[in-house]
């Protein structure tokens, strides 16, 4: 009723319905992290495409590995992807590489040897509008002046103008912070003159072409690559947020995918256990590459399945991770097009956000519609019976068939073992059961602070009920009917006195999921000759 009734008349009140919509959130968006040749360290990167991924990390590098698995993610389907760059300093050789310029260093954007290539140029401005942009900006004429700067070995180039280095709206270590993606102000900007200008290039030579039109990194300051990565710099700081924990700074993410980080290399198992950890907090799967050591799928099942055991990826938690073997063979732009072998977890999280789109997170990324684009070919050709050694196991196989080729053959989590018998032996179970949760975390937050009372519930009963019903219309559920498929319980049989007195509301959501069918038994039977009657 509004709230002062003071005139004979109509009143008009809107009145809430009541209706809050619960909105399924993403499902295959793919974190990875590794070493990259460019780009921010320790911060994940939203990209969309492989484009974006090599206008912010840089190509395609041989010795990083990372680039090769998100190419893959990309060719298989993929379409959302975080990027966490890591980087470990050399014992020798700067970070990053300084362009040193009178009044004014800079410093390469970001860490690695890609900022050897960095020339930077100094101008004046127009001697016609330098008055009336000083008197702007409230410094002297002599305190402002233009940059350029360009990357010689891609071609990309940026100018800045009206900069200073006095306090002011344009002064260069702010502008250069918030606008370039290439440098930096090294060290604090001095309250003295601004720098001089480079001269002219000499004739017949470009600014870039002369060394005294533009300044460079000496030979002696040049910048260094990433060495190799340890254990500890891909796990990070929980509390700094670092490594694979700059992944707090992120809203979501669904796949996880942490690439060996040299060719023919292991990602560690300890760095395997702490992600597969976080992957349960932050309601993920973690998508496991084979070791190098898994050259057949007798060297999985020996010794009571010794190389299994050894990755340490047991109990509840790996329900929550999947393992995919063998690796696969392709051909490296990088040394014309020969064979060498890669890690296939960037190829699997491009089939699952494949999957997803065109089935939905239900439906097994597996099967001849599971096909792989981009491998040559496999590093171990797999026979059935070898197959099924590893299936019961919990190991999922790449194979290859005639005319559909290289295909996804397995859907188990890596609590799939037979002798387990665990709910959540199979993925696509575990990742409806995952995006359900991380829906409905997200789609009640609005119960909090709100009358524990029958109206509530019934809103809650309302709201979610909607909710697993779209879902149900979509096919994500077994039975015919809704009260076959799911159920949504809140009522004071969930919820007693006791909870309300406490601040407690119980929401009960139970769903029947659908289960891959993995073996097709076929039953032919010869008809004799009937009797006729």
């Amino acid at each position: 009723m509004p709230s002062n009734l003071t005139y004979p008349g109509v009143y008009i009140e809107e009145v809430p319905s009541g209706v809050r919509t619960v909105t399924g959130v993403a499902t295959s968006i793919t974190a990875f992290l590794g070493r990259a040749l460019k780009g921010e360290v320790n911060e994940p990167v939203m990209i969309n495409s492989y484009a974006d991924f090599e206008r912010a990390f840089g190509k395609l590098a041989v010795d990083f590995p990372l680039g090769y698995a998100v190419r893959d993610f990309y060719l298989n389907g993929g379409s959302t992807a975080v990027i966490v760059r890591l980087y470990k300093k050399p014992a020798t050789g700067n970070e990053k590489a300084p362009i040193k310029i009178t009044n004014l260093n800079l410093e390469a954007a970001s860490a690695g040897a890609w900022g050897n290539t960095l020339r930077a140029r100094v101008e004046a401005v127009d001697a016609g509008a330098a008055t009336e942009i000083a008197t702007r900006l409230g410094v002297a004429t002599t305190d402002i002046f233009n940059l350029r700067v360009r990357d010689m070995s891609t071609g990309a180039e940026e100018v800045y103008f009206n900069l200073t280095t006095k306090e002011s709206a344009r002064r260069a270590d702010r502008v250069l912070k918030a606008e370039s993606q290439l440098v930096r102000a090294a060290t604090a900007l001095p309250a003295a003159a601004a720098p001089g200008a480079h001269p002219a290039p000499a004739a017949g030579k470009t600014v870039w072409e002369d060394a005294n039109a533009s300044t460079g990194v000496a030979d002696a300051d040049k910048a260094v690559d990433s060495a190799p990565l340890a254990t500890a710099d891909f796990t990070g700081s929980e509390a700094d947020k670092t490594a694979l924990y700059a992944l707090k700074k992120t809203d979501l993410f669904n796949l996880l995918c942490i690439p060996a980080d040299t060719r023919g290399g292991d990602t560690p198992v300890d760095v395997y256990k702490a992600a597969l950890k976080f992957c349960v907090e932050r309601r993920a799967m973690l998508i496991v590459d084979p070791p190098v050591a898994w050259t057949s799928a007798n060297e999985i099942t020996k010794n009571n399945h010794a190389a299994l055991t050894a990755l340490g990826l047991s109990g509840v938690m790996a329900r929550n991770a999947a393992v995919y073997f063998p690796r696969i063979k392709a051909r490296d732009p990088l040394r014309e097009g020969q064979l060498d072998t890669f890690v296939p977890c960037g190829l699997v999280a491009g089939v699952m956000a494949r999957t997803d789109e065109q089935r939905g997170v239900w439906k097994a990324p597996a099967g001849l519609d599971a096909a792989v684009n981009g491998p040559a070919g496999l590093a171990v050709t797999l026979t059935d019976p070898e197959n099924g050694m590893l299936n019961p196991l919990g190991v999922n196989c790449l194979r290859t068939f005639p005319l559909a080729g290289h295909v996804l053959w397995g859907a188990r989590t890596m609590r799939g073992a037979d002798l387990l018998a665990d709910e959540y032996k199979y993925v696509p179970v575990r990742r409806l059961a995952l995006f359900l949760e991380e829906s409905l975390y997200r789609g009640t937050q609005w119960v909090v602070f709100e009358p524990n009372d029958e109206p509530l519930w019934a809103q809650i009963r309302l709201n979610v009920g909607a909710f697993m019903h779209s879902l149900f219309r979509q096919g994500a559920f077994q039975g015919t009917t809704p009260r076959e498929a799911y159920l949504v319980k809140c009522d004071r049989e969930t919820t007693t006195q006791d909870d309300v007195n406490r601040g407690i509301v119980n929401i009960l959501v139970g769903f029947a999921p659908l289960k891959p069918a993995e073996f097709v038994v076929i039953r032919i039977q010869q008809l004799a000759g009937q009797t006729q009657a």
